[in-house]
């Protein structure tokens, strides 16, 4: 695995842990009634689901470029 696609994963898994720790703030707001601040952690919780998103896009092109690389090489 190229060491770009490695560092889009890394990014990617490090967005998905944002994201869990921001549904549990929106979880426990909700519980407590705050919803203004519970709608604002889940705003952020979804943000970060998309930037993670991007970053396993991004991983999947690494691969498919290193692929083609690979069997370029042993054409």
């Amino acid at each position: 695995m190229s060491k770009q696609a490695a560092e889009h994963h890394h990014k990617a898994a490090e967005h998905h842990e944002h994201a869990a720790r921001h549904h549990k703030e929106a979880a426990k707001h909700h519980e407590a009634g705050k919803h203004e601040t519970a709608a604002h952690h889940a705003h952020l919780a979804r943000g970060h689901h998309e930037h993670a998103m991007h970053h396993a896009a991004e991983a999947a092109k690494a691969h498919i470029e290193d692929h083609g690389k690979a069997t370029a090489a042993r054409a």
